[in-house]
């Protein structure tokens, strides 16, 4: 029997998903069913009210529902909790639903898959809104000498670094305070470059030896990398690998195996750059 899955969303048609799960799927031999599913943006929990009755197994949930989906679940894991989203959904064998969220475990893999270290590290996420949140406990997690939140508006970085102040050594930086010295590893958590744009950083931030890292992706170069490049960046990652660590943990969950990512990102990259 087919077990089905969907990734849901407002628009959905760019997604990525079905064709990384589909590729878990035959790498892992499951047999499952991934589609993709357009939501009304009012309509999101009856289109999951019906997914699920119609025998759906899970889910993952995308932008712009991942609060929606955090309102609407049974129960949540201290991760979704703690980022305030969700972005898996699990039907379990109780009936309820279980939400998730893997965006944090997914850039933490992806930047250990490239051997960025954190442990004891300085570092800087650029954002204070809902992509900054998810990943800040797996980041913490890790155990980095300091994380610091910067952010066009300075209040909204201090509110989001009191939220998780318990949770390790987590400050908020002005954006117009010059640092002292450069940071270890920068986290774009904005969505800048899909506007051509970079973000706010505050002077020094950049130095030889800094990893940039922006969630988003695209061909080539993303504007923000390419501007922290000039900056005299070290080295810049894009957000490509993220997606496909996030959903080798949806899988993982669903399925109770993990996925190899390495062919998949490689196709998805080649597919990008075409």
């Amino acid at each position: 029997m087919t077990d089905r899955y969907c990734v849901v969303g407002q628009p959905i048609g760019h997604s990525k998903s079905p064709q990384i799960h589909a590729a878990f799927a035959t790498q892992t031999q499951q047999n499952i069913d991934y589609q993709a599913i357009e939501a009304p943006l009012e309509g999101f929990v009856t289109t999951m009210q019906a997914f699920f009755a119609q025998g759906g197994h899970g889910a993952n949930v995308t932008v712009p529902f991942k609060q929606q989906a955090y309102d609407w679940v049974d129960t949540l894991t201290e991760r979704a909790r703690r980022a305030g989203a969700v972005n898996t959904l699990v039907k379990q064998s109780d009936g309820t639903l279980l939400g998730d969220n893997t965006d944090g475990a997914g850039l933490v893999t992806d930047l250990l898959h490239h051997h960025v270290e954190l442990r004891d590290k300085r570092i800087m996420v650029v954002g204070a809104g809902g992509a900054a949140r998810g990943v800040l406990l797996p980041l913490l997690e890790q155990e980095p000498a300091s994380l610091m939140i910067v952010n066009r508006t300075e209040q909204k970085a201090q509110q989001l670094a009191a939220a998780f102040g318990e949770a390790g050594p987590i400050t908020s930086h002005a954006v117009d305070s010059p640092m002292a010295a450069p940071v270890d590893v920068i986290i774009n958590a904005t969505s800048a470059s899909l506007h051509q744009s970079y973000p706010p950083l505050p002077q020094g931030a950049i130095g030889p030896a800094t990893t940039v890292y922006d969630m988003v992706y695209q061909a080539g170069s993303t504007t923000s990398n390419q501007w922290a490049q000039r900056q005299g960046a070290g080295r810049c990652l894009d957000g490509l690998g993220m997606l496909v660590e996030q959903a080798a943990e949806s899988f993982a969950i669903w399925r109770g195996c993990r996925p190899q990512t390495e062919r998949v990102r490689e196709q998805l990259r080649e597919a990008l750059n075409q």
